[in-house]
């Protein structure tokens, strides 16, 4: 049959002009369905003894109150991927968004320490190259040096690889673990339950307010963070 003349009277038997409704619900919303959208969300993990444990944990940490002597500390890191413009970006004007060059030049990546306790805001957040074992064990002694009165420090953290005490005697000294290792009390998140860290509230608002711009190198982003 020619394709052009289908659905046209022939003298024959046809089906011209007739309509045929489809396998579908009467009166459904065209493209009910969109496979080309999706949202980043925090799917909740199964609901097993470990991961209640370790959260029921935190939570009873967040609920201590003030104590200098033993302060509330969230830490945490975060990879960063340096990225220089290609072109500069031409700045906004009245009626017009600023306008950015999608390719852009891959620098490699850095890492952010930082640190946050909750009940008096007080925070820290510095840039590393890497994140190591060694790395955070330097990190707690830096976080151990802004609380020098403290009896104990009370941490809570995600439960990385990295995350573990013997960090610092792969760091230090034997007696200079020992001693950084005393001035801490670890505290866990469960497994895909790292939202439970404070810290991640901190890293978002710094994305939102420094980190939406490009940053092509580790100069840049110590400038862009502060530290």
């Amino acid at each position: 049959m020619d394709a052009v003349n289908v659905g046209r009277p022939s003298g024959a038997i046809g089906c011209g002009g007739q309509h045929f409704p489809r396998n579908r619900a009467k009166n459904a919303e065209k493209n009910c369905l969109k496979p080309h959208l999706k949202t980043q969300w925090c799917i909740p993990p199964e609901q097993n003894a470990a991961f209640v444990c370790a959260m029921e944990d935190v939570l009873d940490v967040y609920e201590q109150s003030l104590d200098v002597a033993r302060p509330v500390v969230c830490f945490d890191e975060k990879p960063c991927q340096l990225l220089q413009e290609v072109l500069q970006p031409i700045e906004p004007k009245p009626g017009q968004v600023k306008r950015e060059e999608s390719e852009y030049v891959r620098c490699g990546t850095a890492n952010l320490f930082g640190w946050v306790e909750p009940l008096t805001g007080k925070r820290d957040v510095w840039v590393t190259d890497r994140r190591t074992s060694v790395d955070y064990a330097h990190a707690l002694e830096r976080l151990a040096a802004a609380y020098p009165e403290a009896e104990k420090i009370v941490l809570v953290q995600d439960n990385l690889s990295t995350h573990s005490k013997s960090a610092l005697y792969q760091a230090f000294s034997p007696e200079k673990a020992r001693t950084l290792a005393q001035r801490f009390e670890f505290h866990f998140t469960p497994r895909h339950g790292s939202w439970l860290n404070i810290q991640e509230l901190e890293w978002s608002a710094l994305a939102r307010q420094a980190l939406k711009e490009r940053v092509g190198d580790k100069e840049a982003l110590v400038k862009m963070v502060g530290h």
